[in-house]
């Protein structure tokens, strides 16, 4: 899990880390990455060639099964976070000892495709997880099918996050899907985009 947010620690501004747009993200992508990807394992094709897919933002939350005002305002934040509307999860069964009921609001999730996804990968790797105090990288684990998934322990991170009105400090897991086949190869395209791995080699 990211460690905590260094709130002393200012944002990026635009003339410290000049914001990339969606175009150039997606250019970069074209015209470095997929190159650099097709001679690292010898793709023959650019269909070949692993992309990003999806980015999928999710919160457990645990109290919500006592207060349904927790996820309110969990849906409320990941909406602010990422631009597109986020979702309630719902639970999948009765389970008496934690008081939870099927179809009880237990979570908040959104989706990210595209010119999102894009941007929010932007803002994640230039602005959020360098608020993390004392960052150092983050863990090189994939799942096994080339998709990462990144555990954050404070939503404040997110500079759309105003410290001051926040009633709980919540965590979340951001989950990159690619359609990489391995997790080698889904850690090079991560790693070309700029996620900041623990000892990853250039």
């Amino acid at each position: 899990m990211a460690k905590k947010v260094n709130p002393e620690k200012p944002v990026a501004t635009a003339t410290e880390a000049p914001a990339v747009t969606t175009a150039n993200l997606k250019k970069d992508y074209l015209e470095r990455i997929v190159p650099a990807l097709t001679k690292e394992f010898g793709y023959t094709s650019v269909m070949q060639v692993p992309k990003l897919t999806k980015i999928v933002i999710n919160q457990g939350l645990g109290d919500a099964t006592s207060d349904k005002k927790i996820v309110d305002v969990a849906v409320q934040e990941l909406t602010s976070i990422t631009g597109q509307k986020a979702v309630a999860t719902l639970s999948k069964k009765d389970i008496s000892n934690f008081k939870l009921r099927r179809k009880m609001p237990i979570g908040a999730m959104v989706t990210l495709r595209r010119e999102q996804m894009y941007e929010f990968l932007e803002r994640l790797i230039r602005i959020a997880l360098p608020r993390i105090r004392d960052f150092k990288g983050i863990e090189n684990k994939l799942d096994g099918r080339g998709n990462y998934t990144l555990g954050i322990q404070e939503q404040i991170i997110f500079p759309e996050i105003n410290i001051d009105s926040i009633t709980k400090l919540q965590g979340m897991n951001i989950t990159f899907v690619t359609t990489a086949r391995t997790d080698e190869e889904g850690f090079a395209l991560l790693r070309g985009f700029g996620l900041p791995f623990k000892n990853a080699k250039k």
